[in-house]
């Protein structure tokens, strides 16, 4: 009998510490990257969401999968329902990192694939989580090198997530039956625009780092410039619309509910990650 977890993104921010989480529970975990390599005593397998070929070494033997798309696509329904129909067709269980707030229209593509999922008859979770922390030492780390965190967000808040809590999140979800057929949606504890981040952030790395709301244009233009395909700087432009209109100011107890602990706050995850944010 299959009892195996296929982990997607293995590599990643939230991909790394639930194959973790799911190792220490003693879990038999496949780490599904591009490198195929080994994460955590956890067995690599080559993936790619471009090749269907991989996508039967990937399931073999799985009866859960741990399902997203890594950063720097757009398409997402063209990349992941070939994925996702592979699964259901093995009857395995999905656990689906979806996007925070794509229940508000079911034209959003995130929603159809939710939709896909919840219409599929296998066993799902669905994740929602919100703008991660860990943006700020990833996506954001330039600026805040140059002391400006420069993105079109108005006065907008966020309840920022550590990717941690999402790691933790999934492993519950993936661990047990008793959320299946749910969707949660993923918050920290606290929403805060970006220059209050930007000011807790400071006060961690002890140099001075600013905020400046600038213009989607600006933005597209500063991501271009900085290498960013102008297709994936355009997505990320449009995705601080609900940022500015406060759509992703929300914050939910789903994360306790799905690990019975309080989600990390953004200073928490500032001091733990000290070393990324001022490397």
């Amino acid at each position: 009998m299959s009892n195996k977890i296929l982990i997607l993104g293995a590599t990643g921010n939230v991909g790394a510490p639930l194959v973790k989480a799911l190792i220490a529970r003693g879990e038999k975990v496949k780490a599904a990257s591009r490198s195929g390599k080994t994460v955590d005593g956890a067995k690599g397998v080559v993936f790619n969401y471009t090749d269907p070929s991989t996508f039967g070494p990937a399931l073999d033997g799985v009866d859960r999968a741990y399902i997203m798309l890594a950063s720097g696509s757009v398409d997402s329904i063209g990349l992941l329902m070939p994925v996702l129909e592979a699964a259901f067709a093995r009857r395995v269980k999905v656990v689906f990192q979806s996007v925070f707030g794509v229940d508000a229209d079911d034209s959003i593509p995130y929603r159809q694939i939710e939709i896909a999922i919840e219409k599929s008859g296998v066993p799902y979770v669905i994740l929602r989580p919100n703008w991660f922390s860990d943006n700020f030492h990833t996506y954001w780390k330039a600026g805040i090198d140059h002391g400006q965190i420069a993105v079109p967000a108005g006065d907008g808040k966020s309840s920022f997530i550590d990717a941690r809590d999402i790691a933790a999140s999934a492993a519950a979800a993936l661990t047990s039956t008793e959320f299946d057929g749910r969707a949660f949606n993923l918050t920290g504890p606290q929403a805060i625009g970006y220059a209050e981040a930007a000011a807790i952030l400071a006060k961690t790395i002890g140099k001075p780092v600013g905020y400046s709301a600038i213009s989607d244009e600006a933005f597209v233009s500063m991501l271009t410039g900085a290498g960013v395909p102008a297709d994936y700087a355009g997505f990320l432009a449009a995705i601080f619309h609900p940022v500015r209109e406060g759509w992703t100011a929300a914050v939910t107890s789903d994360v306790e509910t799905l690990t019975g602990n309080a989600p990390r706050s953004v200073e928490t995850y500032a001091n733990d990650h000290i070393s990324a944010l001022k490397s």
